[in-house]
């Protein structure tokens, strides 16, 4: 079906590491470089893949790429649907919902009193990823992923502490240039997440002001709907996959397969 190389970026995240501490002082552009540089030189090294289909793909802030999930593209789609997101779900209560309304006047990423602080600190009280810190650093784990001995000591789902710039706030307009260039470009949304939810990644989509070229629709996999999707001019596919969280494939693996198997061969989902 594919080959895959999986790459940890920016680096020092994951097991990554540099030799020189200030090879960590990375940003959205330098670390985007980084991937480029380090792409040429695999390809110059495996020539045989030369000839293949290429595709960049990767899940939340990795979505500047080709075959994206949930991805982090704009805060003011991704972080603006989060609260009624979680009000859609039954996460949060209609008072919850109505204060933040009343309170926050539609901006839900720049509070501007303290009232709508508070509601939006009630709203982003969640416990997740907890025991990804139990398997990533247990031995049999690393030993598995062949990581060097002595280079990370502790693998962190956040490295808060990198000196990483975000300097890209929004990548819709790469996703305008691609797209219209006419690069494949497959979007997809486990709809049970609140960092990025659907409702976000449907609405930049939709601020692209292309086309329908095939209407929303379920997707199936074993007789049962796996989630729906639409096709845009320009051969832009968004799908979402259900029962998925932030990180699609690792909640619904099975579903996440069938639609990349069925999208790189160039089938309807």
């Amino acid at each position: 079906m594919a080959s895959i190389v999986f790459l940890d970026s920016p680096v020092c995240s994951g097991f990554s590491y540099a030799r020189d501490p200030e090879g960590c002082d990375v940003g959205d552009y330098s670390s985007s470089l980084q991937v480029q540089r380090f792409l040429i030189k695999w390809f110059t090294d495996h020539p045989q893949y030369l000839s293949n289909p290429f595709y960049i793909g990767g899940d939340s802030y990795a979505g500047k790429g080709y075959l994206v999930g949930n991805p982090i593209t704009d805060p003011k789609f991704d972080e603006n649907f989060q609260v009624p997101a979680a009000h859609g779900f039954g996460i949060i209560s209609d008072q919850i919902y109505e204060a933040a309304m009343q309170h926050c006047k539609g901006d839900y990423v720049n509070p501007v009193n303290q009232m709508c602080a508070e509601v939006l600190q009630t709203v982003n009280s969640t416990y997740g990823y907890y025991l990804s810190y139990f398997w990533m650093n247990n031995k049999m784990t690393r030993d598995a992923l062949g990581i060097k001995q002595g280079t990370v000591s502790e693998w962190k789902r956040c490295k808060r502490e990198l000196p990483y710039p975000y300097d890209m706030p929004s990548s819709i307009p790469y996703h305008i240039n691609l797209t219209m260039r006419g690069y494949r470009a497959l979007v997809y949304s486990g709809d049970h997440d609140l960092q990025v939810p659907q409702l976000s990644t449907q609405a930049w989509i939709r601020s692209l002001n292309f086309s329908i070229v095939n209407d929303w629709r379920a997707w199936h996999l074993n007789g049962q709907a796996a989630g729906f999707t639409i096709a845009y001019a320009n051969n832009l596919t968004f799908a979402t996959i259900k029962g998925g969280g932030h990180t699609a494939p690792e909640y619904q693996p099975e579903e996440c397969f069938a639609m990349a198997q069925r999208w790189l061969a160039n089938e309807p989902l």
